[in-house]
């Protein structure tokens, strides 16, 4: 499991975003979202996901135009690297997506293709998609289906959830009243359905350097 240990220009670009919204919030809001982290960490999320070594499970999700994306599928032209975002709501997120846009073409010249699972809706998708200017693929998982199956899906403390419904309706985002979230996990998946690299991090603040990408994209050739 990956970490970001030497800090990159991605956490950067998320460290003005978290000096901004530990200013922007009130000291009560900011400790409930602390304590929203804790309570990931000690449901053993982290211990119980899949990662490097485990065989990727297949699925299939419809884009944001509504075709279908199959996993194995993709496999067959090449590495992929698999990440989940939490929605287009989320500004980590969002930092974080065109981040990954700008070094799309690394990606490219390592073979491989980006797929990005969001438990959206696919309108919100498309939005996000639109609005990152995304030449990557966006999936829908709708109802955390496949990241269930990944093990990084969690349940929202009643006091985070409560603030995300009524600051921007995350049940209608989503279409369900699970408050249900999967982790900003990152995978590097071999052509052979194998793990090669997990970013696995309970704080949504915290994600998978693109650098760390390449470099896990580059060993498997």
């Amino acid at each position: 499991m990956e970490t970001n240990k030497n800090k990159g220009e991605l956490d950067a670009l998320l460290d003005v975003q978290r000096k901004a919204g530990i200013a922007k919030f009130t000291k009560e809001k900011n400790q409930i979202y602390a304590d929203g982290i804790t309570n990931v960490v000690n449901s053993g999320i982290l211990d119980k996901a899949l990662n490097v070594g485990d065989k990727a499970p297949n699925f299939t999700l419809n884009n944001a135009l509504n075709q279908p994306v199959s996993l194995y599928n993709t496999l067959e032209n090449g590495p992929v690297v698999l990440t989940w975002y939490r929605g287009g709501w989320c500004p980590y997120c969002n930092i974080t997506l065109h981040h990954l846009q700008e070094h799309f073409p690394e990606f490219k010249k390592a073979g491989a293709t980006l797929l990005a699972l969001t438990p959206e809706l696919p309108d919100n998708s498309l939005n996000t998609s639109e609005k990152n200017n995304l030449e990557f693929t966006v999936l829908s998982d709708i109802g955390n289906t496949v990241g269930k199956t990944y093990g990084v899906v969690f349940e929202l403390t009643k006091e985070v959830a409560s603030i995300y419904q009524e600051g921007f309706g995350l049940n209608q985002k989503n279409g369900d009243n699970s408050n249900e979230l999967p982790l900003a996990a990152t995978y590097v998946i071999d052509k052979k359905g194998v793990i090669q690299y997990a970013f696995l991090d309970a704080d949504y603040k915290e994600r998978a350097e693109s650098k760390e990408i390449v470099s896990a994209l580059n060993k498997l050739k």
